[in-house]
């Protein structure tokens, strides 16, 4: 157990930081996952999409749809996965909170626990949802948290 008093609250301009440098990795990523699936669209159904007529065939259609869901899906298990596993982990901090300084705690500045980490990540659409006034809360509130930190009852401190 740490004492929080030895601990600074992570500012809003930190996480907002480490958050755009998250969501450059997830995207690229998320772009390579997208190239991968896209071949795959072009190798499954590339040569019989085209009918006569110059449209695109029903089963190419299917195909492209099923491909774009199974991409989505994996994309949200990837960025919940990232998030919570980097959270939960020794370093206590993603690659983009790492860059900035700062590390995710419970209330007494432990290590948070996978499914702490997972409900903090699903909290996050809440804070999303709401117009971002959920993440706009950690430039105003006493301990610098976010709705979903309040959530899962945890804290975004400096990393000393």
């Amino acid at each position: 157990m740490h004492e929080e008093e030895y601990y600074e609250y992570a500012g809003f301009g930190q996480r907002f930081l480490a958050i755009i440098i998250d969501v450059i990795i997830l995207g690229v990523c998320g772009s390579g996952v997208a190239m991968l699936f896209g071949g795959l669209f072009i190798g499954t159904a590339g040569g019989s999409a085209m009918l006569s007529d110059g449209e695109i065939g029903e089963g190419a259609m299917l195909v492209g749809v099923l491909l774009y869901l199974v991409f989505i899906f994996s994309m949200m298990v990837a960025g919940w996965l990232y998030f919570a596993l980097q959270e939960s982990s020794s370093k206590m901090a993603t690659l983009g909170k790492r860059a900035v300084g700062i590390v995710v705690t419970d209330m007494e500045g432990n290590r948070i626990s996978f499914a702490r980490a997972t409900g903090r990540y699903f909290g996050k659409m809440i804070s999303g949802a709401i117009m971002y006034v959920g993440y706009i809360m950690a430039a105003f509130t006493e301990k610098k948290q976010a709705l979903h930190d309040m959530i899962a009852n945890s804290l975004v401190m400096k990393d000393h």
